[in-house]
């Protein structure tokens, strides 16, 4: 992945997402959410503008913050920063020691096909579906598919709709599955590569002031 990509992989991305929340009672809550990410290793979400509501991915550390205040931080990696973005532009020994750190046993590999397309599968071996796993596709070297565990249980999440952009490739469409049912779907449109993002926007300490990429209030 490092190998092919790492001379023209975008450094910064920021897009427009469309979220689909699938609630428990079996009805739907639609939202807009915005994107920013500095690669390697920096990735905000404003899931709420007007209330400055989101999270903050840097590092090995993730902030979530309500009403412009943190109210929680953690130290923990995010494996779909990891797989669909670093990947491409850190030492591949960094994504190595983080994969394992996340809990991907990267002894452990098979091809296979899904979808229409060859895949490997690093994490699993052969019939096995339930150990933490991720699938690239073969041909692209992207990330199609993460099995792994939650908070809330089993989780399987599908990256589609690739399309390539400043250099590399970014999944339009996500959806995430907890114990076999549809928990999100997240949709992207905008996208925009290698703009100038200003530090604060991924410094906690600024989280409310900094001034924000996106254009509409």
């Amino acid at each position: 992945m490092h190998s092919r990509y790492a001379p023209s992989w975008f450094k910064t991305l920021t897009f427009v997402q469309k979220t689909t929340l699938y609630l428990p009672s079996g009805g739907e809550l639609g939202q807009t959410w915005y994107n920013a990410l500095e690669i390697p290793g920096r990735w905000r979400v404003d899931t709420d503008r007007k209330s400055r509501s989101g999270v903050l991915y840097v590092g090995d550390s993730v902030f979530t913050f309500a009403s412009g205040k943190r109210t929680s931080a953690d130290n923990r990696l995010y494996d779909l920063l990891v797989l669909a973005f670093d990947a491409y532009t850190q030492p591949a020994s960094r994504t190595q020691a983080e994969l394992r750190r996340l809990g991907y046993d990267l002894s452990k590999f098979h091809e296979g096909t899904w979808q229409g397309r060859p895949v490997y599968v690093i994490g699993a071996v052969r019939g096995d579906t339930t150990s933490d796993q991720f699938w690239l596709d073969s041909d692209r070297l992207v990330v199609i598919r993460i099995i792994g565990s939650g908070r809330q249980g089993r989780t399987d999440t599908r990256l589609t709709n690739y399309v390539q952009t400043g250099g590399g490739w970014v999944a339009t469409e996500i959806v995430q599955l907890v114990n076999g049912k549809r928990r999100i779907l997240e949709q992207f449109s905008n996208l925009r590569t290698n703009v100038a993002l200003s530090d604060d926007l991924f410094d906690p300490r600024t989280w409310s002031s900094a001034a924000h990429w996106a254009s509409v209030p």
